[in-house]
């Protein structure tokens, strides 16, 4: 798998994530179409390619946010010419700030985390030793120190 392709610029594993995983997954699929009968959501607005092969241009982004065009962080990486918003001096900036009220539906909070872990393990072995782990603990225990 091409790792640098499937994990957006913000830190966040395309690779790991329901919405690119339901392109190919017969089960995450009807889980989309069943909460498209249940919210009228079209499925297509939710499935994903991945940030970097979607240009940073997310269906769901312009349906809930009223944004089009690429996302803030896709463009400014764009912009530097850099492969993960690590790799920039100004290092973590706003465009990365968690999202406290949606931590439990939203990955975002994990992006300073993966771009760290990133940074130091190499991009190779944070996704096939980390990532799924980092996702798993986020979404799925319960918080403890």
């Amino acid at each position: 798998m091409d790792y640098l392709r499937m994990t957006a610029p913000c830190g966040l594993a395309c690779f790991n994530c329901g919405y690119f995983l339901a392109n190919e997954d017969v089960k995450g699929r009807r889980k989309l179409e069943r909460d498209e009968r249940l919210n009228g959501i079209p499925t297509e607005v939710w499935l994903c390619k991945g940030c970097r092969n979607q240009e940073g241009i997310l269906k769901s982004h312009e349906l809930f946010f009223g944004r089009s065009g690429p996302c803030r962080v896709y463009k400014c990486t764009k912009e530097k010419n850099i492969d993960f918003c690590f790799e920039c001096s100004e290092f973590p900036c706003d465009d990365l700030h968690p999202y406290a009220d949606r931590a439990a539906q939203v990955p975002h909070n994990t992006k300073i985390f993966n771009l760290c872990l990133i940074k130091k393990l190499g991009l190779q072995l944070w996704a096939e030793s980390k990532a799924a782990a980092v996702y798993e603990t986020y979404f799925h225990k319960w918080f403890s120190l």
